[in-house]
């Protein structure tokens, strides 16, 4: 009881998280009388994990693009392909987001980077100030469901840790999180197109001209995404193989060919990234120490058995864990709910027959929505922030967006086979 008030008052006064778990975990093994070495285990255990320097390398190859000018590339691009649609710049904004997000993994960077050039842009355009900022905030975090998201690798290498019975490979999860991010990208997509003919925004003609000249300024960005998707998918070469291919190529690229990130940045980029890196490492070595004393403790079958005597039915315990999720995406970063949520939540879904893979794209999609939900949605604070509006002019601003994308995660949860069929046919 006092090391649990001990806990509380350490949270209070704002002690990393990490401390918090490490202790807790320590706590339980000292008094279960188990040696405190096994928590040094664990982080050993983590990092003889081969797919685990995919994280790294990934951050480090999106960090490098946020330095560079791939942003404006990206978005010349997809205004030369789809400009021309009704809505064609708020389509535009919607995959440029997503496809930066994912490369990136930071939906603020997302936020920030884009957001100065689709803002203005939009603006000009002629759409309302309210939808501009909804569109680009609630866009900021589209990317997490598609490769090479951080995200998607983190939760693969906590089921994989779990020892479950269902196998949890990456490449599969990039795989199922395809369809599902898509329909959430479709659905933004046709209400941003919907809002624009009944705004009667102004739509151009289809310029082949421009669409040559941004495919000639895009040359080196369109292969990357190509080349990783198709190398993952067809297996030919593994997660972390793919991770070494995204730095190499970015550093060739942006380095030596474009020269738009100096030699001389490489080391404050490679410091700014691996700290985001290390945060995330060490939070993820306490965590899975944490949840093997769980684990020993039997508190996830024991907090099972409590749910499954009051909630029978399959679907209403998906109702309750996307409600649960929405709430928690407000209060924690993607990074630090998977590694504290997800070894207590997985194995109470594979007990009700959810598939591991299943579960993980629903966690992720409920954690999109997280980002911008009101009241204290992180996306939220980064867009007051970066636009210099009130913080309760993004709340009226997201609301349209945070529905359409709820019923997405509906959807993505209630309709299994779009997660799995892909993964199905590949088989």
């Amino acid at each position: 009881m006092a090391a649990s008030l001990v806990l509380i008052l350490l949270v209070a006064l704002g002690t990393p998280l990490f401390a918090i778990i490490a202790s807790s975990a320590l706590i339980g093994f000292y008094n279960n009388e188990i040696d405190l070495s096994v928590v040094a285990m664990e982080i050993y255990r983590i990092a003889d994990t081969p797919v685990l320097i995919a994280i790294p390398l990934f951050t480090f190859a999106g960090y490098v693009l946020g330095e560079s000018k791939a942003s404006q590339r990206l978005v010349l691009l997809t205004d030369a392909l789809l400009g021309w649609m009704p809505g064609g710049l708020a389509v535009v904004s919607l995959i440029a987001c997503a496809f930066f997000t994912a490369l990136t993994g930071a939906s603020g960077a997302t936020i920030i980077a884009l957001g100065a050039i689709l803002y203005p842009a939009m603006k000009q355009a002629g759409y309302g100030e309210r939808f501009n900022l909804g569109l680009i905030t609630s866009s900021g975090s589209l990317g997490l469901l598609f490769p090479p998201s951080i995200a998607l690798i983190l939760y693969g290498v906590i089921a994989q840790q779990m020892d479950l019975d269902q196998p949890v490979a990456i490449d599969d999860l990039f795989i199922a999180g395809l369809l599902p991010g898509l329909v959430m990208l479709a659905l933004l997509i046709g209400w941003s197109m919907y809002k624009s003919v009944g705004d009667r925004i102004p739509t151009s003609e289809f310029d082949l001209g421009k669409l040559v000249s941004a495919v000639r300024q895009s040359i080196w960005e369109i292969p990357l995404p190509i080349v990783l998707i198709t190398g993952i998918y067809t297996g030919y070469f593994a997660v972390s193989e793919a991770a070494a291919i995204a730095v190499l190529y970015v550093l060739v690229v942006d380095v030596l060919i474009l020269g738009e990130v100096k030699i001389r940045q490489l080391p404050t980029i490679m410091r700014d990234s691996m700290v985001l890196v290390g945060g995330v490492m060490i939070i993820l070595g306490v965590s899975l120490a944490s949840t093997n004393y769980m684990i020993d403790a039997e508190i996830p079958t024991k907090l099972f058995e409590f749910i499954r005597e009051h909630i029978d039915s399959k679907l209403t315990f998906l109702i309750l864990l996307n409600i649960f999720l929405l709430v928690l995406g407000m209060m924690l970063d993607v990074f630090s709910a998977l590694v504290i949520i997800v070894p207590l939540t997985l194995p109470i879904a594979i007990g009700y027959g959810i598939h591991p893979i299943h579960f993980g794209i629903i966690f992720l999609a409920n954690m999109q929505i997280g980002y911008f939900t009101p009241p204290v949605g992180m996306n939220l604070f980064i867009a007051s922030y970066r636009f210099k509006k009130p913080i309760t002019e993004l709340y009226y601003a997201t609301i349209p967006f945070m529905l359409i994308l709820f019923l997405a995660v509906l959807i993505i949860t209630y309709w299994p086979a779009l997660t799995l069929t892909l993964l199905d046919i590949r088989q």
